[in-house]
């Protein structure tokens, strides 16, 4: 189901608890709302849609990647400022991003997975957990 988007900063910036199965329902939200806005979004925390649980979706290429609990495990390669933006609110803010990430997450079964991720592809994924985080840009 597409979800309006959160707008509340005060529930943005509430840390996102761990998510279970039974939260499982979540992913099938963000994706239909990652989806209904794919001209100009490529991630989107559950925070987003109002649930406070640490599931993200990016992008990643060519589908849709569901990341369950991310955690970046290290970091390496230069940190740089850019800007971005967020649905959640107007105007772009300067962040800073580091070029390579290692994450660790569950998959949509709860399979972990360990990947390494470069470029936009860590950067998004980047923003999203701090979504998860409610570190706000």
């Amino acid at each position: 189901m597409i979800k309006d988007i959160v707008k509340d900063t005060f529930i943005l910036s509430q840390p996102c608890s761990e998510a279970t199965v039974k939260d499982s329902y979540v992913i099938e939200d963000l994706l239909d709302t990652i989806k209904a806005h794919a001209q100009t979004c490529v991630g989107m925390a559950a925070n987003m849609i109002g649930v406070t649980k640490r599931i993200i979706v990016i992008f990643d290429e060519r589908e849709y990647l569901i990341m369950v609990n991310p955690v970046i495990l290290k970091t390496s390669g230069k940190v740089y400022k850019t800007m971005e933006g967020c649905l959640c609110h107007t105007g772009e803010k300067e962040v800073k991003r580091h070029e390579k990430i290692k994450v660790q997450y569950c998959d949509k079964n709860f399979k972990i997975k360990i990947k390494t991720f470069t470029g936009f592809q860590a950067q998004i994924i980047q923003h999203e957990i701090d979504h998860c985080n409610g570190i706000l840009i």
